[in-house]
């Protein structure tokens, strides 16, 4: 019940419009009136009993006034002025009382009341603002103890009453500064947490976006990302026939069985170590020896093509239908770099690229077709058998073969 009371109180002067700062700056300068309001009602009554009507008057002109610019505040949610208002109340107020009741020690050391005016100033305005009030509370401690000989030299509290309001002044002070930076500090404290946890999410997606070794530079340097390589390998893989499948399919059905294969082709990647460079359709490219060269990139690259083209035969018939792919690889030295200022994509250019992606698309389903230099760097490792010269378009006549399985198992043939 009491909750519900104080969550309903600090939401006066509330807009849609408020940002995440605002709105929580609003709360806490609501929560520090509250916090003095009531002080300035029970300090009001002791001074009017102990027969000081004029001290009694400033706490209750503060409570009145300060009630008055909380209406304003629910009635028109004027946040600039609500600050203004109740900062100035809390600076200058304090001062006045200490005035009537003859100065610092007679007063009990109210005027350190005004100190709530540049903490609040800190949190409500900012740094910059907050030196501008707290200079104007040194200046009134200055013109206190200034007009202190002009004051009167007594009042009528007792000795034992000025004890307690010192006790009473110090410690409302400082349990409404502390609650105030404490709550203040935690939500703060809240907000930098839901922040971490933001920035690691978005850690993560651009690491799903761009490699691990190429997102910090990405973040330090906003200039071109490029890298040459000697020598690298690419893979492209692609769904036969995958047109007519996407048309027997109902949409939903072809996305879940393509994120299947492409996520099961994920996990392959992170077994070794291989680099996922964008996939089109149904069409999946990786590479080996970008961005950290490495020199068993074809190695690499040959045994997961091995593991896909495995994945994909032992996958059961879909409406009496086996799925098969194209796979083609190839090597050579190429250019690594980022592209775009919004959307970023990590790419790869030079010829070995479009060499790879035709070995791709005049390959045989379910066969794993490679290009020369791969074939090279391989062949004392792989069993490859030679498919013969090929017109491929745009680079003429060239050797391919088609990747069999590693000579240390016991390879029998190709399906």
């Amino acid at each position: 019940m009491v909750k519900d009371i104080v969550e309903k109180v600090i939401r006066i002067g509330a807009r849609e419009s408020d940002t995440e700062e605002v709105r929580v700056r609003k709360r806490y300068l609501l929560l520090m009136s509250f916090l003095i309001l009531p002080a300035g009602v029970v300090w009001g009554a002791l001074y009017a009993f102990y027969a000081e009507p004029l001290a009694a008057l400033v706490p209750w002109t503060y409570a009145a006034l300060s009630v008055a610019a909380m209406v304003v505040f629910a009635l028109t949610g004027n946040y600039d002025f609500f600050r203004l208002a109740e900062l100035a109340l809390i600076l200058l107020l304090p001062f006045a009382l200490g005035i009537a009741l003859g100065g610092f020690v007679n007063s009990s050391a109210v005027v350190l009341w005004s100190l709530l005016a540049p903490i609040g100033a800190l949190i409500f305005y900012g740094p910059r603002q907050a030196l501008g009030w707290f200079a104007a509370y040194l200046t009134l401690l200055l013109a206190s103890s200034l007009i202190q000989p002009n004051l009167r030299a007594d009042n009528n509290l007792p000795a034992l009453v000025r004890l307690a309001f010192f006790l009473m002044n110090i410690g409302a002070i400082s349990t409404v500064a502390f609650a105030l930076l404490y709550s203040f500090i935690r939500e703060r404290n809240t907000a930098l947490a839901q922040v971490r946890v933001e920035r690691d999410t978005s850690e993560k997606l651009l690491l799903n976006i761009l490699p691990k070794e190429i997102a910090p530079r990405l973040k330090q340097n906003s200039g071109t990302i490029a890298d040459s390589y000697e020598c690298a390998s690419i893979l492209f893989a692609d769904i036969v026939n995958f047109t007519p499948w996407s048309a027997e399919l109902p949409p939903a059905e072809m996305v879940e069985m393509l994120n299947e294969i492409f996520s099961y082709f994920d996990s392959l990647l992170e077994r070794y170590g291989v680099e996922k460079i964008r996939t089109i359709g149904d069409n999946y490219m990786c590479a080996a020896g970008v961005p950290v060269p490495r020199p068993d990139h074809a190695q690499t690259l040959a045994r997961m093509a091995l593991d896909m083209r495995a994945y994909i035969r032992g996958r059961p018939p879909r409406n009496g239908k086996h799925l098969n792919f194209r796979i083609g690889i190839n090597s050579g030295a190429l250019v690594a770099g980022v592209i775009g200022t919004k959307k970023f994509v990590y790419d790869l250019w030079g010829d070995p690229v479009n060499v790879a992606a035709r070995m791709e698309s005049y390959s045989v389903p379910g066969k794993i077709q490679i290009g020369a230099l791969t074939y090279h760097l391989i062949r004392d490792e792989f069993v490859c058998e030679p498919r013969g010269i090929l017109e491929v378009k745009g680079k003429g006549k060239m050797a391919t073969w088609f990747l069999v399985g590693e000579k240390h198992k016991n390879v029998t043939g190709v399906v």
